[in-house]
């Protein structure tokens, strides 16, 4: 008896060699014109049987079960590995043949060599030409055609693990999580418990739904390592819609599968349900795709014939995140005191999230700001990327300073702020929530013309509060196409949601016109869309503004749901002197500036920043303080843009 191997790999190496040694027997036999029979046993290999017994079996004997080859195939598989592993082989396969030349695996040598011979090996239907274990080249005859080995399989055989690199150009390798809350993990020990009560039978498939992407990955990950597999994504945009593309994808993956324990997740959180050669595809590979298998989507798909599990995956409870800040943190949680419901109330994160914000915050960059500081803003910077994609943002710089609005107008926006930084205490702690979550979200309607300040006092609140603003131009979401619309909204809020940014929605009166009546599907489909949008707004954490130019082109049952209206005033005389007085940075030089006069232009306050720029730059030509000659100047080419004349008053007041 041999020594017993050191480990699976030198068991399965020494089995695969004796199970080589067996077919080379066979091919001297051919060679010498013997009859073709059974071949004699090369050798003992009771000890790598038994070793097998003991552990997992060799690679050459979990295909052969997986994919149902019968002994002839099996023979076959073996000649073709024996041509790539062995030099020898060659020589020994051409003399077998009798043909010099032919030092390649046939169909014609299989079936006179090894006993139990079929016809239908070869057939496309088998499982050697359908899982593409082997691949018949050209030739005048099935029979004379060369076999070669798929290099997969190959490396397989021997106990390699490796991924066909036309499969690998297309899916993504998702390592299980480090971590999980207590809801997530439950969620993906029942995913498992369900493939694992189906061994052997078909396995269902696994639909998690839900707004959170990397948690949905997290639960997903988590799920195929406890049944010891490993899990790869495929977007759903790269899913081949072409039939002939679709079916080589699919019989590749089921190879991949079946050989690697590999489990797919196809991510269709993005995908364009208006392309039905696309949606056809994804459900076609749904339907078809054998083993563990996850679809992401964002709400239940159609019913399938293949038996569908759904899991609705939600964020860890504020509990969970909570004790997740604790264990990241580790000792340096201490310093924060009672900070960690400020996060949980503004930040909604998963646990990759919160590691990477933690990971970020105790860099040795920031030892020298305050941890919760440091905090807040690693948390703004894990919140950004997906808004960052479909929005601008826009950097805060303005302060109550700069913002020169009446006084009730001003009133209002500290209403406004005052808001957002105690949502947490009046809706949680005291109690406001758990009457109904109806018209919770905190919403505002900027009207004014051009230039009166409602994008700055945006700003100065985004500043005040230490939070991201971001800019979305309505008139480029609205889409002429139905569905389109409503699917970029929910695309920017739920990315929004993470982080709770303050969205700045420009140009309102594109989408919240007045409702018409309703004429045909295209008039029914815009109500759909405004009601889309009021019902996210009502749901949102954050702060959603709206901004027009034309308050009364807005319905007023729109308006009535928004909880503050703020009118931006054109504005008088005194505030344009005093937007005079403030818009030269205190840096600037000015000669003789008279703003009273000045303030006789009739322009709003973002009117005066262009000009006043445009005289520092003609100034700083000039290598002179900026004064009344280049803001004259700078003053007839703002009008000009304008579109408007420059009238004596004002010319006068500019002199």
């Amino acid at each position: 008896m041999s020594a017993q191997p050191a480990c699976w790999h030198e068991a399965n190496q020494i089995y695969l060699m004796q199970a080589l040694a067996s077919v080379r027997v066979a091919l001297e036999r051919r060679a010498e014109n013997c009859n073709a029979g059974a071949a004699p046993d090369p050798g003992d290999a009771t000890g790598e049987r038994d070793f097998f017994l003991a552990g997992e079996p060799p690679a050459l004997e979990k295909l052969c079960a997986a994919f149902g080859l019968s002994s002839f195939e099996r023979e076959i598989l073996l000649l073709c590995a024996g041509v790539e592993l062995d030099s020898s082989f060659a020589g020994l396969v051409a003399a077998a043949q009798k043909d010099p030349r032919r030092g390649f695996a046939t169909f014609g040598l299989a079936l006179g060599a090894f006993p139990d011979a079929h016809w239908s090996a070869l057939s496309p239907a088998r499982p050697l030409r359908r899982w593409r274990l082997i691949e018949v080249g050209a030739g005048e005859t099935l029979t004379g055609s060369s076999l070669r080995l798929d290099e997969q399989v190959l490396h397989y055989l021997a106990g390699v693990s490796h991924m066909d690199d036309r499969l690998r150009a297309l899916l993504e390798y998702v390592a299980p999580p480090g971590e999980l809350p207590d809801s997530q993990r439950a969620q993906a020990g029942a995913i498992a418990a369900a493939w694992s009560s189906n061994r052997g039978a078909a396995f269902p498939a696994i639909e998690l739904c839900g707004d959170g992407l990397q948690g949905k990955r997290a639960v997903a990950a988590a799920a195929c390592a406890l049944v010891q597999a490993e899990l790869y994504a495929l977007p759903a945009h790269e899913v081949p819609h072409h039939p002939a593309e679709l079916d080589a994808f699919l019989r590749l993956w089921q190879r991949e599968a079946v050989l690697n324990e590999s489990g797919l997740l196809i991510d269709c959180d993005e995908a364009d349900v208006n392309d039905p050669a696309r949606a056809g595809a994804i459900a076609r590979l749904t339907e078809e795709t054998q083993g563990f298998l996850i679809v992401n989507t964002r709400a239940p798909r159609r019913a399938l014939r293949r038996p569908v599990l759904s899991f609705e995956i939600a964020k860890p409870t504020a509990a969970e995140q909570r004790a997740l800040w604790r264990d990241f943190l580790g000792a340096a949680a201490a310093r924060l005191n009672g900070s960690f419901d400020v996060l949980g109330n503004q930040f909604d994160f998963d646990a990759g999230a919160i590691r990477s914000a933690c990971a970020e915050a105790l860099q040795p960059v920031n030892h020298e700001r305050a941890l919760d500081a440091a905090l807040w803003e690693a948390c703004r910077a894990q919140a950004r990327p997906r808004l960052d994609d479909l929005a601008q943002r826009i950097a805060p710089a303005a302060t109550w300073e700069d913002l020169v609005l009446p006084e009730a107008q001003r009133q209002v926006l500290r209403e406004i702020e005052i808001h957002v930084r105690q949502r947490a205490k009046v809706y949680q702690t005291w109690g406001f929530a758990a009457r109904g979550a109806r018209g919770l979200g905190i919403s505002a309607l900027f009207s004014g013309p051009s230039g009166t300040g409602k994008t700055m006092a945006g700003e100065v609140l985004a500043h005040q509060l230490q939070l991201d603003l971001y800019r979305i131009d309505l008139s480029q979401v609205v889409s002429k196409y139905i569905g389109e619309t409503e699917k970029n909204l929910r695309r920017v809020f739920d990315a929004a949601e993470a982080g709770c940014a303050i969205l700045l929605f420009d140009e309102a009166d594109a989408l919240f016109g007045k409702r018409s009546e309703v004429k045909d599907s295209h008039d029914r489909y815009a109500n759909v869309e405004i009601s889309y949008l009021l019902q996210r707004m009502e749901a949102y954490r954050g702060l959603a503004i709206l901004t027009t130019n034309m308050k009364s082109a807005l319905d007023p049952a729109f308006q009535r749901r928004i909880r503050f209206v703020v009118q931006f005033p054109f504005p008088d005389a005194g505030q344009r002197a005093e937007i005079w007085r403030r818009v030269f940075p205190a840096e600037t030089p000015v000669e003789s500036l008279d703003y009273a006069r000045l303030a006789r232009l009739q322009v709003a306050g973002g009117n005066i920043r262009n000009i006043a720029m445009n005289a520092a730059f003609l100034a700083a030509e000039a290598e002179r303080p900026v004064g009344m000659a280049h803001l004259l100047q700078a003053a007839r080419s703002e009008y000009a843009k304008l579109e408007r004349p420059l009238t004596e008053v004002e010319i006068g007041a500019a002199r």
